[in-house]
Parts: C-alpha cells; structure tokens; sequence
C-alpha cells in the first residue's frame, strides 16, 4: 500500500471515529434531558425529540433512524401537560413518529416496526365550524390517552388513533389503522383495525 493510501486510509478511520464519538455525545445529552431515562439507551442516526422533560423511558431502549417523538405543551394559543411514559425493552425501527398533549403509555417488552404513527391528539374537531379554518390553524384537541400495554408486536405502517387501549401480547398487522380498543392476547389487523383472532 503506497503512503497516499495509508493516509487516506488512516484520515478516513479517524473520521468515522471522529462521527461515532459526536453520535455518543448527542446521545449522552439527550438522555440527561429526559424526565427520566433507564441504561442501555440507544439511537441510531437522525431523531427528533420535543421536550424530552415530559418523556419517561426505561431500561435497554433501541430505535433505528428517523425517531419522531413529539410532546407538545404549547400550540398556539392553547397549553398542555403531554405525558410519555415509555417502559423497559421498547424496541423502535425506523420512522416512529410519537404525538403527545394528553399521554402515551407504551409498556415494557414492545416492539414497534417502521413508519408507525401513534398519537393521542388532533388539529380540530371534525364539523363544518372547523372547515372554516386551515388544518394548520385548527386547535388540537385530544380524544383521550393511548395505553400499549406489556408484550405488545405493532406491525409496518401502523397507525394508532387517540383514545385506544392495545391490550397486552397483542399484535397489530401491518398497515392498519387503530381506532378502538383492541383486547389482550389478540390479533387485530386492518383499516379500522379489526379482531382476527384471541389466543386462548
């Protein structure tokens, strides 16, 4: 190997060192700006978290790219108390995107496959006074909080609607669109999510 390669070689070793300690130190920051943040955390490339100070997360936390959690204390003109509490074992692949004014509770042992949209709010209220504005403008407005209790398999593509319980060791199909409470121990797929099956 000629000398310009080696020092190629070595610049670019150094470089990717160089991303890996940044990456860490990112990391180490937001931990330290979450209520509360159990070990083993981890993030892999981009994220974006708003107020971090109303997140709660636990033990041996892994997301893939493109984490999206967003607690909202203020739009507009409006105030809220978000609450996120995430438990030990949660496991994100890439392009979650978590939406908070009332509360979130995803339990212990879950794991959540790309691009699932899990949210307890909406811009407004659906009638004709509401139509009078923009979506943009529209007050937010939550139908109640989601719970994603223990032991829980939310498949690719998965939307959560606001005001839904997925009960424990449940398994939410790819694709579907969560509107109503799903029971332990079932298998719900579809659009609105429907119940396929109950393990017995």
């Amino acid at each position: 190997m000629t000398l310009k390669a080696k020092m190629k070689n070595a610049i670019l070793f150094a470089f990717e060192k160089l991303v890996i300690w940044y990456q860490q130190m990112k990391i180490h920051k937001l931990k330290n700006e979450f209520k509360t943040c159990g070990t083993d955390f981890n993030i892999e490339g981009s994220w974006i978290v708003k107020n971090p100070k109303y997140i709660n997360i636990g033990k041996n936390f892994n997301s893939l790219y493109n984490l999206r959690i967003e607690a909202w204390d203020t739009y507009q003109n409006q105030k809220f108390t978000p609450i996120i509490n995430i438990g030990n074992n949660v496991c994100m692949n890439t392009d979650v995107h978590i939406g908070c004014i009332n509360e979130i509770r995803i339990g212990n042992n879950v794991l959540i496959a790309s691009k699932v949209y899990i949210s307890d709010h909406s811009h407004g209220e659906i009638s004709l006074a509401a139509l009078a504005l923009p979506p943009i403008q529209r007050p937010l407005i939550s139908k109640g909080r989601v719970v994603i209790e223990d032991n829980v398999w939310i498949g690719e593509n998965v939307s959560v609607m606001p005001g839904v319980t997925i009960g424990r060791n449940s398994i939410i199909g790819a694709n579907s669109v969560v509107t109503k409470n799903i029971p332990p121990n079932a298998v719900a797929a579809g659009v609105p999510a429907k119940i396929i099956n109950v393990l017995q």
